[in-house]
């Protein structure tokens, strides 16, 4: 099981905007290429004084799944991402793989 974290830090000013974003279309949209297993949206409980922390953790059987996301779908996806909360709501990823579940 492969976990594609974004990691992203949401300005207060378009919080709700951003949220139901993320809720509606961006997370539907990449579940929509039948590559993710499930997402989960995750807020990060620590203290902040630049806005609430979200990541975001998308579920890939394997590394070609990933591959063929970032080859088919990414640009696309975060062009789309860039252009409406780039300056409000930065975001990072990172790649992770299951090495066990208890």
């Amino acid at each position: 099981m492969i976990i594609y974290n974004v990691t992203i830090n949401v300005s207060d000013e378009i919080h709700d905007t951003w949220l139901n974003w993320m809720k509606e279309k961006h997370i539907p949209d990449l579940l929509s290429t039948n590559l993710f297993v499930s997402a989960s949206l995750n807020r990060v409980i620590t203290n902040s004084d630049t806005g609430t922390t979200y990541a975001v953790a998308y579920k890939l059987k394997n590394l070609a799944d990933l591959q063929k996301y970032e080859t088919k779908f990414s640009n696309r996806f975060r062009e789309e991402y860039n252009s409406k909360f780039s300056a409000s709501a930065p975001t990072f990823r990172t790649v992770m793989q299951v090495e066990e579940t208890f």
